[in-house]
């Protein structure tokens, strides 16, 4: 995709990253929970709220205008707040969302790779995230070196060992 560009997010994305966490969520055609509904249920709000806290991280991909179309962003949750891919307080959760109309044009692989770099220079070991088993994403997770490491109703938590 190399009409793409991939920027790092800041503090000013936190909007963007909402809408791509209402994205993330509402992959299935089907479903279709509103933005205030997610941001009301505390097990998806905390992936974006309060962003950009000292160590989270991520990457927002921007078509030629310079529009943002996908972001990739990495949060590290707590036992005391986890999320749906939560394995330790020290593995960051990672997020992935893309814009409805630019699914399956690679951006997801593009923003993943890249994302899994700037964990690595950061010197994070390890990665964690939680995908339903159904989501054509699963898939492409698995392609690029996530496990599955435990199994639920409909869904998985995945983890890549990145090096560091």
């Amino acid at each position: 995709m190399t009409d793409l560009g991939i920027r790092a997010a800041t503090s000013a994305d936190s909007e963007f990253l909402v809408d791509m966490l209402v994205e993330a969520v509402n992959w299935l055609p089907e479903r279709n929970w509103s933005r205030e509904e997610i941001l009301a249920n505390p097990a998806l709000a905390h992936y974006v709220s309060g962003w950009m806290r000292p160590d989270d991280f991520g990457l927002i991909a921007v078509d030629p205008t310079d529009r943002p179309v996908g972001a990739a962003w990495f949060r590290f949750l707590t036992a005391a707040d986890p999320g749906y891919g939560y394995v330790s307080d020290d593995v960051p959760e990672l997020t992935i969302g893309v814009v409805e109309s630019w699914r399956g044009r690679g951006v997801g692989r593009m923003l993943l790779r890249a994302v899994l770099d700037a964990a690595r220079a950061r010197g994070i070991r390890t990665v964690s995230l939680s995908v339903e088993r159904a989501n054509f994403a699963a898939r492409l997770y698995a392609a690029e070196g996530f496990r599955t490491v435990e199994s639920f109703e409909d869904a998985d938590t995945m983890v890549a060992e990145i090096g560091g």
